[in-house]
């Protein structure tokens, strides 16, 4: 007999590492497989398995790119556009795979030169920055991004939100900030905020 091992809402919810909100926005747009039992939803693991598989990035698409190959502009699909820049692959990855599960279109830059190349090909709804970061750090990329579009939301990464580059990211009028280490629901949020959600 197959073992068909059903999750309540709250264990996608842990699984998934999202938020109910997403849970039943991905539910409703039939993106995620549900099944109604009463007034509750039930999720088959296995479902939910082979959807974040077939979720898993294709052609390029939410990973580093290189420079010379951009994508079409956020209005073609209709979902915001989000440039994420950190130098360790890790934190690009959670926030890449976080940000896919919430339908935006992800692109990530490990360094500052390779963001601030993408920021003048491409017109993003958020940038998703480190403030430390060898050679060109956050806060170059923050001032160019205002310069290229004054009106940009950014939110920064930061290990200490005291410390002085998160301040002066502040006083430029950055949208949010996440400390590290930061869990899924936070970022979520913090996206949502800043482009207005």
């Amino acid at each position: 007999m197959i073992d068909e091992s059903f999750l309540t809402t709250e264990e996608v919810l842990e699984y998934l590492q999202v938020n109910l909100r997403t849970v039943y926005r991905l539910i409703k747009a039939g993106k995620i497989p549900a099944i109604r039992v009463g007034r509750q939803w039930r999720f088959r693991k296995r479902d939910i398995d082979a959807w974040l598989e077939s979720q898993r990035p294709r052609s390029g698409n939410a990973r580093t790119m290189p420079a010379a190959a951009p994508r079409a502009p956020a209005t073609a699909t209709g979902h915001p556009r989000v440039l994420v820049v950190d130098d360790e692959a890790t934190i690009r990855d959670l926030l890449s795979k976080t940000l896919a599960l919430a339908e935006y279109e992800v692109d990530l830059a490990p360094d500052g030169r390779t963001a601030l190349e993408r920021l003048r090909m491409i017109p993003y709804d958020l940038l998703i920055t480190d403030l430390k970061m060898p050679g060109v750090d956050g806060l170059s990329v923050i001032r160019e991004a205002r310069r290229l579009k004054a009106d940009l939301p950014v939110i920064i990464i930061t290990g200490f939100s005291n410390e002085a580059s998160a301040i002066e990211a502040v006083n430029l009028g950055v949208s949010g900030y996440l400390t590290k280490p930061f869990r899924v629901p936070r970022v979520l949020a913090a996206a949502a905020k800043a482009l207005g959600e």
